[in-house]
C-alpha cells in the first residue's frame, strides 16, 4: 500500500515537517508501508485551467502521476487568512475526483492563529466527503508555539496527536486493504 504525504504549500517549512513526522511514524506502526513524499516547494505545478489530465507535462504530470498512484493520502496545508493554501487547492483540482473515491485520507493544518485548527473541519473534511474518502477521526493542527527555534516539533501534546493520526490512519488503511470498492 503506498501513502502519499503532501506538504501542499510552496512557502515556509512547518508544514512539510509535521507531514515528514507522520510519515515517520506511519513507518513505525506498520513497517510494510510504501511512504512517498510530495512538497510542492519542489515543483513548479502550473493552474489547472479544466483541460484533460493528460495533456499536462513536465513537473506537473510527475505530481499528477504520482498523486494518481497512491491508496491513501496525508494532506498537510498551512492556513492563510483562514483557509488552506492555493497551491493544495490547485493541486486537488488538477486530479479527477475518482482518484480520491475510497482512499484514506487526512488532514494536518499549520499556521500562527489558534483559530485556523476549525479549517480541517470546516473546508476540508467537506472536501473529502465530496471526494468520496475516508477521513482519519484525527485531525492535527500545529500552531507555531509547537516548534522550537530550529523549526521541530517539540510540543508534547503534538507529539501525541500525530502518533494517534498515525496510528488510526494505519489501521483503517489495513481495515480497508481488500474491500471491494466500486
Amino acid at each position: 500500500m503506498k501513502i502519499l504525504g503532501i506538504s501542499g504549500t510552496v512557502v515556509g517549512s512547518k508544514t512539510a515537517i509535521v507531514i515528514g513526522k507522520i510519515l515517520d511514524t506511519m513507518k513505525i506502526h506498520n513497517p510494510e508501508l510504501k511512504i512517498e513524499f510530495l512538497d510542492l516547494r519542489d515543483y513548479q505545478i502550473e493552474f489547472c485551467d479544466g483541460r484533460p489530465i493528460s495533456n499536462y507535462t513536465g513537473d506537473t504530470k510527475k505530481v499528477i502521476d504520482q498523486m494518481m498512484g497512491a491508496d491513501g493520502f496525508v494532506f498537510g496545508t498551512p492556513i492563510f487568512q483562514g483557509s488552506f493554501s492555493g497551491a493544495f487547492k490547485n493541486l486537488i483540482d488538477l486530479i479527477p475526483p475518482a482518484a480520491f473515491k475510497h482512499k484514506v485520507m487526512g488532514f494536518v493544518t499549520t499556521g500562527g492563529n489558534q483559530q485556523h485548527f476549525l479549517v480541517a473541519e470546516n473546508q476540508l473534511k467537506p472536501l473529502a466527503g465530496y471526494l468520496n474518502g475516508y477521513v482519519v477521526p484525527t485531525t492535527i493542527f500545529a500552531h507555531n508555539s509547537q516548534f522550537n527555534d530550529k523549526n521541530e516539533v517539540e510540543d508534547v501534546g503534538l507529539l501525541e496527536c500525530i502518533r494517534e493520526f498515525s496510528q488510526q490512519f494505519c489501521y483503517m488503511s489495513e481495515g480497508l486493504t481488500g474491500v471491494k470498492q466500486n
